[in-house]
């Protein structure tokens, strides 16, 4: 199944993670499953399995998954997590816009979104003791110009944390951190240590760029 957005996200109303965060269905078990907003929206900011030691996977956007109904890139990231020795996992997203082909995704940033989605991280963080999250968004992360700083901010969320970051597989050579599909569930989990010099070169690239003034 493909979601196509209805709309630019600041086209629709968009609950905050504080409302988001209140029940409002009983559809799947909570003891089980984290997912907010708990009902199928344009966005959603965390969907994962309830666990002490969670694996936190960070792709680009959500697309269609649920719980109990997860697609093919979120069995990989349970297999790799349980593989890695965590009880659960958790997958967030640098932009949360459910959209399953990332060319469908806002073309602008909406900073209401995104600033809610901070939030989200915050508090996912906070219930974790030594959170280790897994860069693992692919060469996606160039689609929209704003994903680098996106990315950026919630580096700088979790080093409030003390979360560690780690790759899995092998970067390309742009220095992408590989897409979870087709690893094995014993992929080894390496220290992301270039993580912001990555990311802010990123930025940089995908900075948008004043025109060049003709000469007279």
């Amino acid at each position: 199944m493909r979601h196509i957005p209805a709309a630019e996200t600041k086209e629709i109303p968009v609950l905050s993670f504080a409302d988001a965060l209140i029940p409002t269905n009983d559809d799947f078990d909570r003891s089980r499953w984290l997912y907010v907003p708990d009902s199928y929206n344009e966005y959603r900011y965390i969907l994962g399995t309830a666990g002490a030691r969670p694996l936190i996977c960070i792709g680009i956007n959500p697309s269609t998954a649920v719980p109990g109904c997860l697609d093919n890139t979120l069995k990989s990231v349970e297999r790799i997590a349980l593989g890695n020795g965590f009880d659960s996992f958790v997958m967030f997203n640098i932009y949360a816009q459910r959209a399953t082909i990332p060319e469908d995704m806002d073309r602008s940033l909406n900073s209401v979104l995104h600033g809610e989605n901070l939030k989200a991280f915050d508090w996912l963080l906070n219930r974790v003791a030594d959170p280790v999250v897994w860069a693992a968004w692919g060469a996606v992360i160039e689609k929209r110009p704003y994903l680098p700083g996106c990315a950026l901010d919630l580096v700088s969320v979790s080093r409030r944390h003390g979360a560690r970051w780690v790759t899995a597989g092998p970067r390309s050579k742009a220095g992408h951190p590989h897409h979870p599909l087709y690893l094995r569930k014993d992929a080894v989990l390496d220290p992301f240590s270039d993580l912001e010099a990555y990311l802010l070169t990123l930025a940089e690239k995908n900075k948008p760029r004043a025109p060049e003034e003709k000469p007279c």
